[in-house]
């Protein structure tokens, strides 16, 4: 009997995290994660990867116009900041008290 495999990895950026961008046009910046899309390894930031869209109208926008919106950005672009000193850090796992695997800060050890 053949082993399924787990196709999708596990990433180290949940929604709500604050994460900074450290490569791309909106290298520096830092916001809260809106959607994370795990199938295309990306997710949408808060005022990060601002573009602006050309909305036709339509019935439940009569007006249209341009909209800014937040893109996607690949998750390899961003670094979830440690809420404890305000720096971004890299993300590890280790098991808790309770024997459940937690994320931690691989700067300062202590659980996100």
């Amino acid at each position: 009997m053949e082993r399924r495999k787990n196709k999708q990895q596990k990433l180290h950026i949940r929604k709500g995290d604050t994460v900074k961008v450290i490569a791309g046009n909106s290298k520096g910046k830092s916001g809260s994660v809106l959607e994370v899309i795990p199938s295309k390894n990306r997710a949408i930031v808060e005022g990060v990867n601002v573009v602006t869209k050309h909305v036709k109208p339509s019935a439940t926008k009569p007006e249209g116009g341009i909209e800014k919106t937040e893109a996607s950005i690949h998750i390899s672009n961003l670094m979830v900041v440690d809420p404890s000193n305000g720096e971004a850090t890299r993300i590890g796992r280790k098991e808790n008290k309770e024997g459940k695997l937690q994320r931690y800060s691989r700067k300062t050890g202590e659980f996100i």
